[in-house]
């Protein structure tokens, strides 16, 4: 193989490409890279064996052939490698040689008939959809999914339609949150359920794309692909709890105030957290008070008062510090609304005119 592509290019995609690479020390072939000269492209593979990407490039290509090496070496070195405009790639004696101007290296090859196929999904359910909107549902969720692999049903972000809506959520079962957006031409399917460990590069490959980016699944795998780049990802076989049975049908209390003074008030707060993350909510229509107050026993204790309007009934509730603050990445609006149910019971939040998304906390009982 001999062939030359742009530099600044390899620099973009090359390091999410590692990234999905695997870290299996028996299977020394996914700590790899597959590289592939043919026609006019260069193809870069990678694969963890639960989610793997193919990128092509547009490359002149001198003599076609492929060659597996290790994808943290590559990328370090390309990565390493500034004022140049362009990159050679040789293969010889089943090494990888790299050249530029100033400089010439050799990454020694993996055996490349032992790199794994990555699955192509087509035929099966697909529809095309803006990669920002899509990209908005799911960060607007993804960090509510459980980190625990006990039960990957809810370690995981959930995907389905509903009309002209296209639903995401997430939940721990200590929290929940769902974010909807409007679409159109979106086929009927039961939803898809993305495991959560995979979220993550799926965000990185969609971060790249300005335009449309199709989307394919089957029962086991779901792709996601665009202008020469193509991701799959393994799915989880299983049933995504209903959690619309746990979204409270009505509140006592709504509290309206500004997203910065409650993030302030939240963040003077975490110095006094103890181990629970334990902040305690109290709420007092009858002289508009707001307030949240951390006490830790081996440092000392804060309160914080929030201007804020508020309708219905006087209310406390003790909270996970990590869990309200969260949620602040997925709200826009300068205005937030929190709706309570009662001393103690689940607290809903959303940004204040914005009904597409909805953020559901459990309170702390001990």
């Amino acid at each position: 193989m001999i062939l030359e592509c742009l530099l600044e290019r390899l620099k973009t995609i090359l390091p999410i490409i590692e990234k999905i690479t695997g870290k299996n020390l028996a299977l020394n072939i996914l700590s790899s890279i597959l590289i592939i000269g043919s026609g006019k492209t260069l193809k870069l593979r990678a694969t963890n064996l639960d989610i793997g990407i193919e990128v092509e490039l547009p490359a002149k290509i001198e003599k076609e052939g492929i060659i597996a090496v290790n994808g943290a070496v590559l990328n370090n070195l390309i990565l390493n490698t500034n004022n140049e405009k362009s990159v050679f790639f040789e293969t010889k004696n089943e090494n990888l040689i790299i050249k530029t101007q100033n400089n010439t290296s050799t990454i020694k090859g993996y055996p490349y008939a032992d790199f794994p196929t990555i699955p192509l999904i087509s035929g099966d359910v697909c529809f095309t959809i803006n990669s920002k909107r899509l990209l908005s549902g799911i960060k607007s969720v993804f960090y509510s999914a459980s980190l625990s692999d006990i039960k990957p049903e809810i370690s995981s972000v959930y995907i389905y339609p509903n009309g002209e809506d296209l639903f995401f959520a997430a939940t721990d079962s200590f929290r929940l949150a769902e974010k909807k957006i409007k679409t159109k031409h979106i086929p009927d399917f039961t939803g898809i359920i993305i495991p959560h460990k995979n979220v993550n590069e799926i965000i990185r490959v969609l971060d790249l794309n300005e335009g449309d980016t199709k989307v394919c699944f089957n029962k086991n795998q779901v792709s996601f692909s665009y202008d020469g780049v193509y991701l799959t990802s393994r799915l989880i076989d299983g049933n995504f709890p209903d959690y619309k049975q746990i979204i409270p049908k009505e509140h006592k209390t709504e509290v309206i105030l500004l997203k910065q003074d409650l993030v302030g008030a939240l963040r003077v707060n975490g110095i006094f957290l103890d181990k629970f993350n334990q902040i305690d909510v109290t709420i007092k229509p009858e002289t508009k008070s707001f307030s949240i107050s951390t006490k830790n026993g081996d440092i000392g204790e804060t309160s914080t008062n929030i201007t804020a309007v508020i309708k219905g009934e006087a209310v406390g509730v003790s909270l996970n510090y990590r869990y309200l603050f969260e949620v602040f990445q997925s709200i826009t609006t300068d205005s937030v609304s929190l709706f309570l149910s009662g001393n103690n019971k689940p607290v809903t939040i959303q940004g204040v005119s914005d009904q597409t998304f909805s953020y559901l906390v459990m309170p702390l009982n001990r």
